[in-house]
């Protein structure tokens, strides 16, 4: 497959994960193994504190600035770099970041081949890689629609989405869709995935890469098979040795059930889905830790305005996650993250997934 300038030996794009759960490690390898390896550029404030344990716990990244840490995610990818030498790595961006722009030109200035962005409609993408010719940009919508109004907008910049990421309703995290198109027929991957790659062909000739709940092989080559050209896969690097999450993070998700993976409310105001944990009872309780914004990671969450509602700050939660807080940390996975048994390697992974093993 091809993105761009960009030659990927395998059709597996790893999706990119944050707070901390695909950085260095997880990308470089996935990378070295011939798929896309994407490294999240969500909480790289936290990267250099490894050691994190409950005695430091208020030691928060101040400002988008330092949430968003430019040195941290160079150190991110320099080190991805380190593994998997100069074959294609990716980069993924929240268009609902504060920041946004500065956060692209950080990623593109740090040696990333390709930007991926969802999260919101990235209309001005264009603007950001003035300068890097050679950067793939990569949209992850889902509609026809809004793959229609993107390709609009990106002509003023004399550009076109180098491919393009449709994600449905069964993936980790946040949610294209409100809760209840999360259950309907009509917003399912199958179902929105044949519109959009005719609206891609309106565009020329950019790939269409399938994502949310793809699990095995059988998955793979149905949407291959529908003419998507690779598939974008999170929840089964989860269960990995070199997912860069902590080791409680890992075995929340392998001892986590159907029963447990769930939707639950978000301060970025659309659904998220996560295995449900003490931090849900906690919200439930009033008894989780009081919400007070120094991040300022997400616009729509207005400053922790929306945090305060919901019962939680997403950054706070999520940093708790990557370091091994279980008590009050937020957990997200995608719909099967309860298929995920025990851990492997990444190699062994893209092995049964290109073998069918």
């Amino acid at each position: 497959m091809k993105i761009g300038k960009h030659n990927i030996e395998k059709n597996i794009i790893q999706g990119g994960m944050g707070l901390g759960i695909s950085w260095d490690k997880l990308a470089g390898t996935v990378s070295l193994n011939g798929a896309l390896g994407v490294v999240s550029a969500v909480g790289t404030g936290y990267y250099q504190d490894k050691k994190y344990s409950k005695k430091n716990i208020k030691d928060k990244p101040h400002s988008a600035l330092n949430f968003y840490s430019k040195d941290a995610l160079t150190a991110i990818i320099k080190n991805s770099r380190k593994i998997c030498g100069d074959k294609p790595l990716g980069c993924n961006v929240l268009y609902a970041s504060h920041d946004y722009g500065r956060i692209v030109r950080d990623a593109c200035e740090a040696g990333a081949d390709i930007i991926i962005t969802g999260a919101g409609l990235p209309t001005n993408m264009p603007e950001f890689v003035r300068g890097f010719p050679d950067v793939a940009i990569v949209p992850i919508v889902s509609s026809a629609r809004a793959l229609r109004l993107i390709c609009k907008k990106w002509k003023k910049y004399d550009r076109l989405p180098d491919a393009v990421v449709v994600e449905g309703p069964l993936s980790g995290g946040h949610q294209g869709f409100n809760y209840e198109q999360c259950f309907m027929d009509e917003y399912q991957l199958e179902s929105i995935v044949p519109s959009i790659i005719e609206e891609a062909k309106n565009w020329g000739s950019m790939p269409v890469i399938a994502a949310g709940g793809i699990w095995d092989k059988n998955d793979i080559d149905k949407y291959i098979d529908m003419g998507c050209a690779a598939v974008q896969m999170g929840t089964r690097f989860l269960g990995t040795f070199e997912c860069d999450a902590s080791d409680l993070f890992k075995d929340v998700i392998i001892n986590s059930t159907k029963e447990t993976i769930k939707l639950q409310k978000s301060p970025v105001g659309l659904p998220a889905r996560a295995v449900e944990t003490n931090l849900q009872k906690a919200v439930i309780e009033k008894t989780a830790p009081k919400v007070s914004c120094v991040s300022n990671c997400v616009v729509p969450c207005k400053s922790g305005i929306e945090a305060r509602e919901v019962g939680y700050c997403i950054a706070d939660r999520l940093a708790d996650a990557y370091n091994g807080v279980g008590e009050t940390g937020l957990f997200f996975t995608g719909s099967n993250g309860y298929r995920v048994d025990k851990l492997y390697s990444v190699k062994d992974i893209l092995d049964k997934l290109t073998n069918g093993e």
